[in-house]
């Protein structure tokens, strides 16, 4: 089964969470939510997704390593510099870092990412003409 994350170039929505918190106490049924990761705008996008960020969360869906620095072996680059981008990923929410003996060990829970990239800055509205 498909797990994805859905990502979404805006400043962090949270405008409905106090309500769903509430209902959540009063015990009410509430749908769950899409999980979705907000990055605040496209040149943070580029820097958390740039190629060697997405061959990393590749090869941790696809082998499973057991640590970072077989997570480095798998994408042929040095540990020091993978750990710093896993670290940057793990601030974003993207990878989660299991204790595993002294090692790391990276582990993701999707396996698809869904971006939602808008080319003007409101959603819905075009470029602005020069007057």
């Amino acid at each position: 089964m498909t797990q994805t994350l859905h990502v979404q170039i805006k400043s962090a929505d949270r405008s409905d969470l106090e309500e769903r918190l509430e209902a959540i106490d009063a015990g009410e049924d509430v749908d769950p939510s899409e999980p979705t990761l907000s990055i605040e705008n496209l040149e943070t996008f580029g820097r958390v997704f740039r190629s060697t960020n997405l061959e990393l969360l590749e090869a941790i869906v696809e082998h499973e390593p057991g640590s970072i620095r077989e997570l480095a072996r798998l994408v042929d680059r040095n540990p020091p510099e993978v750990l710093e981008n896993v670290n940057e990923l793990a601030d974003y929410g993207l990878v989660e870092l299991e204790e595993n003996g002294r090692a790391k060990r990276p582990v993701v829970w999707y396996d698809e990412i869904d971006a939602d990239l808008p080319l003007t800055s409101k959603s819905g509205q075009g470029p602005k003409a020069n007057a």
